[in-house]
């Protein structure tokens, strides 16, 4: 359970709005995505834009795992928190000279290439430092993630990656540069994937892209198979912890792999997700018509989520922890945007100006994507072993 009575009395005393991290939580997460990893010997990098909090960055390398950065700042915040450089892979469609430079300067273990023109620029920089840059093509393998439309990037549509249509001329690209070495393939599809058929489906489109290379003489030392694991935002509490054991065993059972092959996976909501909460107040409650609203002192600005994708939060009301839930009630925020909720037809307690409620769930893509919006400031936040 990620509230009891006890952390509840210590949390509706603190100032609102904030974040609530449970370490305790965290860390079983790690723990058990890292032992079911291991029947695979599989390879760790968290994915940062998930959430780059220094303590559970700290608490990351404690663990010996891996980062997954999407910038130069995300590549600088991983190493200041002691995660090893030789363990830092580095994607995205819109790399930087200046990022590029700082990912080979502190000799990343590898840049994830999403186009031929990146590939050109990588060598160039490359050759002006004296080094030869470790590189793995993301190939885009055009599988569907079945997942909302904003989240996924492995179709033929999306910006993401190298159509495999385009890998025969990469290769003759790759030919022809001398401060570029190729040692792996990454494939990326999405987010918040729940059906498992999705990774099966990729897994044979990477098999079908291995022996494609192998016929060309075109053997790669690792594979990245991205991230996208989802995790339960309806039933918290009853699926805390996501179902690493079967996502990891559906790459043991499908996945071709070559001798000496490492395995490399970029898991973020799926570590981080379940043990982060947004704790806001009750500021009013009315109606309108058929419509009973509450409006709470925290909403879009700090977690754009529901606005921005209409994802779902599991919302409690702590203040009412024991009372029978029997009002359905729209839950908004306080930003001048009609996108600006969380939640519509919420069954709670009957509430009160002042309730202290809970938007669960909020520990990956919450406070990293909060924004001063309306000028109405950045939540605080706080840790269960702080308090």
């Amino acid at each position: 359970m990620f509230f009891n009575d006890t952390i509840i009395k210590k949390i509706v005393q603190l100032p609102t709005p904030f974040y609530y991290y449970d370490v305790d939580i965290f860390e079983l997460t790690l723990q058990k995505a890292i032992t079911a990893s291991k029947k695979i010997d599989g390879k760790i990098h968290y994915a940062l834009k998930a959430n780059h909090q220094d303590k559970l960055l700290q608490i990351l390398a404690k663990y010996n795992l891996g980062a997954d950065c999407v910038s130069g700042g995300e590549i600088s915040k991983a190493l200041k928190n002691k995660i090893p450089s030789d363990k830092i892979v580095f994607a995205g469609v819109g790399k930087t000279d200046d990022e590029i430079e700082l990912a080979l300067s502190e000799k990343i273990f590898c840049l994830n290439v999403e186009s031929i023109m990146e590939l050109e620029v990588i060598d160039s920089i490359a050759k002006r430092l004296n080094v030869v840059a470790s590189v793995a093509l993301r190939i885009n393998p055009n599988v569907d993630a079945y997942t909302h439309k904003f989240i996924t990037t492995g179709l033929s549509e999306n910006k993401f990656g190298i159509n495999a249509s385009d890998i025969n001329i990469t290769l003759d690209k790759l030919k022809t540069l001398k401060n570029v070495k190729l040692i792996g393939l990454h494939f990326h599809i999405g987010s918040q994937i729940t059906d498992f058929s999705v990774f099966k489906n990729l897994c044979l489109k990477v098999n079908e892209i291995q022996r494609f290379l192998s016929e060309r003489d075109v053997y790669v030392n690792h594979l990245n198979l991205g991230g996208g694991l989802g995790i339960n935002y309806t039933h918290p509490d009853e699926y805390l912890f996501p179902d690493f054991e079967g996502y990891f065993k559906v790459f043991d059972e499908f996945l071709e792999r070559r001798k000496n092959q490492e395995l490399h996976f970029e898991l973020g909501r799926a570590l981080v997700a379940q043990c982060g909460a947004l704790i806001c107040k009750v500021v009013f409650k009315k109606k309108s018509g058929e419509k009973n609203f509450l409006i709470l002192d925290s909403g879009m600005n700090h977690l754009i989520r529901p606005a921005l994708y209409e994802a779902y939060h599991k919302i409690e009301n702590l203040s009412k922890h024991h009372q029978v839930v029997n009002q359905l009630y729209d839950v908004c925020g306080p930003i001048c945007e009609t996108t600006d909720y969380f939640g519509k037809n919420v069954l709670l307690p009957e509430t009160e100006r002042g309730d202290i409620f809970a938007i669960r769930s909020a520990g990956a893509y919450g406070e990293v994507m909060a924004s001063d919006y309306n000028l109405r400031g950045y939540p605080s936040v706080y840790f269960s072993d702080e308090l």
